[in-house]
């Protein structure tokens, strides 16, 4: 079963995308933006994010086996691993950190995907 999960973003059609997509036990999240003035509180934000498209869709942050951080101001990328540990420390997913340029919209410093499994433990 392949089940569609969307924000209603007009962007969704017109590029073809969703925010994420559930096949059987697995869960892949788009990488999603957050809302903030710094690197540090767009990461805490877009990681909220995730969490909230996986509780609604039945999983939990401790599912999580892979997320990935693309930040556009490398310099200062430690702030976007920072807020990443303080959700991850325990779960300690498989992790990418890139160096994108640029955003779509340059008020954008970071985006955060992820994917879970359900392990059924």
């Amino acid at each position: 079963m392949r089940k569609l999960v969307t924000t209603g973003s007009p962007w969704e059609t017109k590029i073809g995308y969703s925010r994420a997509v559930v096949v059987g036990d697995t869960i892949h999240i788009s990488e999603t933006a957050g809302a903030g003035d710094d690197l540090y509180a767009q990461t805490r934000s877009a990681l909220a994010t995730i969490e909230s498209v996986l509780v609604e869709n039945g999983f939990s942050l401790g599912d999580v086996v892979q997320s990935r951080l693309a930040v556009s101001d490398f310099a200062n990328w430690e702030e976007a691993a920072r807020a990443h540990g303080e959700v991850y420390s325990e779960i300690r997913p498989a992790f990418t950190l890139t160096h994108a340029l640029p955003f779509v919209d340059p008020a954008i410093l970071v985006e955060v995907g992820a994917v879970a499994t359900r392990s059924g433990v």
